[in-house]
């Protein structure tokens, strides 16, 4: 598993980079965004790889893996901002936004290495599709758990979903780095 780990550190490396890139860009904007505008955002990444998916066919340079990397780091977003106090305010430096990032990759990289030891790293046989599906399927329970107002009966709750979203996408990355898809 030494090799997954070195892999998931490079993937996620790249995605921090971008982050980090975009904040000093454009301060932390997202910092204004409600819980169902960054399901959304994820949404219109997850659908438009889908779409390219099923029609074998892009007409728009963005790639299929730096929408995988956006969505990573709107799952980020989400994390962040279930987690920070609305009192904070909505401008935050490079330095604490960096701080609050690596310690969502930090729960991200936890339970991926838990559900790696369960689960005998079965994403290395699953195929693009099946994150993109993945993705969108746990985002249709966040938007449900938003319409019942973040409350569950026994399911996982909204960060559960995030994280989830997060390594489907870090897997997508790894396979597509191995040429796999």
């Amino acid at each position: 598993m030494s090799g997954t780990n070195t892999q998931y550190e490079k993937v996620i490396k790249s995605c921090r980079d971008i982050f980090l890139h975009k904040t000093r860009d454009y301060g932390t904007s997202w910092r204004v965004y409600r819980p169902i505008s960054i399901v959304d955002q994820i949404f219109i990444k997850a659908k438009r790889i889908r779409t390219i998916q099923e029609n074998k066919k892009q007409l728009i340079g963005d790639s299929i893996q730096s929408e995988f990397m956006g969505i990573l780091n709107y799952a980020v977003i989400g994390l962040i901002q279930l987690e920070m106090d609305k009192s904070i305010g909505d401008d935050l430096s490079v330095e604490d936004t960096t701080k609050w990032y690596d310690i969502q990759v930090k729960r991200a990289k936890d339970l991926m290495d838990q559900k790696n030891h369960d689960y005998g790293e079965a994403w290395r046989d699953m195929s693009q599709e099946s994150f993109t599906d993945l993705i969108l399927a746990k985002l249709l329970r966040i938007k449900q758990i938003l319409a019942n107002n973040g409350q569950t009966l026994v399911s996982e709750g909204i960060d559960a979903n995030y994280l989830d979203i997060f390594n489907y996408a870090a897997f997508a990355l790894i396979l597509m780095d191995e040429g796999k898809h």
